[in-house]
């Protein structure tokens, strides 16, 4: 289905391409490399009877998030994914002058003007937008939505520099079909806030001709995330709804999506990346590098330090990593020096001393830090003294990390109390029954929380 001609989505588009193509092709970029044996790790959606054989992919995703509608309220929807197509490459094998008499066998690598060709799995972007809905139209009447994409074999003659034809991408893509559910409910009586639930699926046939991931992909929508927008309504956040949404927002339970607000708050990304409420690309990141987790530096300086023979390869891997080795090789200093960090402007010097120091010694002054003995300092939380052995359970707020949501209602043990230079203080702490602790405290790795952020534990030292 092709996207309508006024994009509701502009907001989202960059946030939504990042998600898109996370992970498609990993440093150093080629396609020997064991990093991409394994591909497309971000929102898969294999067939349903490959995934209840084989188990490690979903069939379907939801998401669920809350709408406050106004009088009138437009929903539209759209969801967005990646169909795998396999790229073989082919040599030419014949002489004569006539293109149309030319013969072709296939090979491994095509090597062209410097530039070694290979076999490689590529994506094609792929929209489906469904017609906008009245909010009143879902209430009780869910829409469903099938959609499909159709097999193709195409052809791509490669020519050297002189213009002659060495020879071809054989690329074929196989038939997808899915079904997008669209339904709004209202789990809380009395209440203006509406649950909306959108569910994907991937309906295709699978005829069990392997149990390999690989034999999926083919078949499988990848990198599936939804975008909603509505007109004369706003979303609620799920991070941190307002009080009188928060019944609702706890009756929310997605699968393998996470919606967060983007741009205002009339529309949702629902991806299957964490990511928080209003993201952004930042404005330092001169394109996009496909690695998950990427940082932006790190990565071009390693793609600078490849060698010509790596880089001829990552060029015939794939477009998308030809293009990371051009801009690297090209990258300015004054480019290169902008993703080393940031500095920004404070609006007020209360930084520039804790206010548990002497006023005559600096903060950065090593004196300060010694008036500060994380392992005997205490904090008191709800008339309990806090200190290094204390036993809290979890109630992480202040959304410092997405991954707070999986530590809510934990038992962990107290690793000390640490004062910033603002002098605000900081539980660290170690989370019990994990297997990792005992390692990670040896490096001196904890996990950090406001005090209102733990529970104290009195006389529960060690229980579970």
């Amino acid at each position: 289905m092709s996207e309508a001609p006024a994009d509701r989505f502009d907001t989202a588009r960059s946030v939504a391409d990042a998600v898109l193509y996370e992970g498609y092709v990993l440093y150093p970029y080629r396609a020997s490399s064991k990093k991409n044996q394994a591909r497309f790790q971000w929102g898969v959606l294999t067939p349903r009877g490959f995934s209840e054989a084989e188990g490690s992919e979903r069939w379907s995703m939801r998401t669920e998030c809350v709408l406050h509608p106004g009088p009138g309220p437009l929903l539209s929807v759209r969801i967005r994914c990646l169909q795998a197509q396999r790229r073989r490459c082919e040599r030419r094998t014949d002489s004569g002058p006539r293109l149309t008499d030319a013969t072709f066998e296939p090979v491994d690598v095509l090597e062209v003007d410097g530039v070694a060709h290979v076999g490689w799995d590529e994506a094609v972007d792929q929209v489906v937008d469904l017609p906008d809905r009245s909010l009143p139209a879902l209430e009780g009447f869910a829409h469903i939505e099938p959609f499909s994409f159709a097999a193709a074999t195409e052809t791509e003659l490669i020519s050297d520099s002189h213009g002659a034809v060495v020879g071809r991408f054989v690329r074929r893509r196989e038939p997808i079909t899915g079904a997008v559910c669209v339904a709004a409910t209202r789990p809380v009586p009395d209440v203006p806030f509406v649950k909306l639930t959108v569910t994907v699926e991937n309906t295709s046939p699978w005829s069990g001709g392997g149990l390999h991931r690989d034999d999926a992909m083919a078949q499988s929508l990848i990198a599936v995330h939804t975008m909603l927008a509505v007109d004369d309504g706003k979303f609620v956040s799920i991070l941190d709804p307002p009080d009188e949404a928060a019944a609702v927002a706890g009756a929310c339970h997605g699968e393998g999506a996470y919606p967060v607000l983007i741009g205002g708050d009339d529309v949702v990304l629902s991806s299957p990346i964490i990511l928080y409420d209003h993201p952004e690309v930042a404005p330092q990141s001169p394109g996009d590098l496909y690695d998950s987790l990427e940082i932006d530096e790190i990565l071009a300086l390693r793609v600078m330090t490849l060698t010509d023979e790596e880089k001829s390869e990552a060029r015939g891997t794939d477009p998308r990593a030809a293009a990371i080795i051009d801009r690297c090789d090209d990258m300015s200093a004054e480019t290169l020096s902008a993703l080393h960090g940031q500095m920004r402007p404070v609006a007020d010097d209360s930084w520039d001393k804790p206010s548990a120091a002497p006023a005559e010694v600096p903060w950065w002054d090593p004196e300060v830090d010694a008036s500060f003995d994380p392992w005997t300092e205490t904090v008191w939380v709800s008339g309990v003294a806090i200190a290094k052995g204390s036993s809290v359970r979890l109630h992480p707020s202040h959304r410092a990390d997405a991954h707070d949501m999986f530590l809510v209602g934990l038992h962990a043990t107290v690793a000390g109390v640490f004062t910033d230079v603002d002098g605000e203080q900081h539980v660290a702490v170690t989370v019990d029954d994990d297997p990792a602790t005992e390692a990670l405290a040896w490096q001196g790795r904890y996990l950090f929380f406001h005090p209102d952020e733990v529970e104290p534990l009195v006389g529960q030292k060690g229980d579970r």
